[in-house]
């Protein structure tokens, strides 16, 4: 098994880190070098390496070892790729204490407006509508989504559903979204949530309800393999701002959207929808405050 198969050295910052605290004295020099100027050790010969702090080039060779890889060759496809996938957050800049009170008020709230705007300007609503039709007139909607936002927008998606007299339910266990896929009939409807599109155990639950005719609908990244799989694609594709030290925006776009297929489906069912949302306020009042102006169970 080649030093590139296994698992212990795909995270070499990880041990970079640990190697400059614990290492020996060269390593330590070394790791220290490496992550002072990761450019410069991701494309220099070992032998400027060696230079640089004044080692020998098999200490070089031994320290790469030391990190799980084969040589200096297998050391910079790692270092290489770590970069990347994650050399940003290596070499973010702390954030300003004396401006932070008045700063962080206004990146927040205006990168989540221009989210949703972005969204309003470009969203199909015909689409929507129709997306509406399919989710009012179904025996049961499933409702899946894996990770932080996607799982989220699952359970909003049956937290708005079933206040609307609908039978909804959510799934963010992987393998309990492919078993509850697996007793789909053609009048359940399916609507998925995933931002990349790649997230396994959603791919596969659309594609095991589609079989059983379950009517499949995603909101995600187009051309992704949910996109692939799905009936009917609302596309979103993120557009993020490269702020490291705020969540991402695309979570007030993403609730924007499903926002907008509820208010949908609502409307779609008209008035029916009324006694349910009269019981759901009846009840809430009575075990708490009687503000009718409070939001319905919010």
């Amino acid at each position: 098994m080649t030093a590139r198969a296994m698992t212990n050295v795909i995270d070499i910052i990880t041990r970079l880190q640990r190697c400059k605290l614990e290492g020996s004295k060269s390593d330590r020099l070394l790791a220290a070098m490496v992550l002072d100027d990761l450019d410069f050790a991701s494309q220099a010969s070992i032998s400027e390496i060696a230079a640089r702090i004044g080692v020998s080039e098999p200490t070089v060779t031994r320290f790469c070892r030391g990190l799980g890889c084969e040589g200096i060759r297998d050391f910079k496809f790692w270092l290489a790729q770590a970069i990347a996938v994650g050399g940003q957050y290596l070499t973010a800049e702390p954030a300003s204490r004396d401006t932070m009170e008045s700063r962080i008020a206004t990146i927040v709230s205006e990168a989540a407006v221009a989210a949703i705007q972005r969204v309003a300007a470009s969203i199909d609503m015909v689409q929507i509508v129709g997306v509406a039709e399919r989710i009012g007139a179904a025996s049961q909607v499933l409702c899946i989504g894996s990770g932080g936002t996607s799982s989220m927008l699952a359970v909003e998606m049956q937290n708005r559903l079933f206040r609307l007299g609908l039978s909804a339910v959510a799934q963010v266990d992987g393998q309990l979204q492919r078993m509850q896929a697996a007793t789909a009939t053609p009048g359940m409807v399916v609507i998925a949530f995933s931002t990349s599109g790649y997230a396994q155990s959603v791919v596969d639950a659309v594609e095991v309800a589609r079989t059983y005719g379950a009517g499949t609908v995603a909101v995600t990244a187009p051309g992704s393999a949910l996109a692939r799989v799905a009936d009917t694609v609302i596309e979103y594709q993120p557009v993020e701002d490269g702020n490291l030290y705020k969540a991402t925006s695309s979570r007030f776009a993403l609730l924007a959207i499903l926002d907008m297929i509820a208010m949908a489906v609502a409307e779609t069912r008209g008035t029916k929808v009324m006694e349910t949302l009269r019981r759901i306020k009846q009840s809430l009042n009575t075990l708490k405050v009687e503000d009718p102006k409070l939001p319905l169970g919010d």
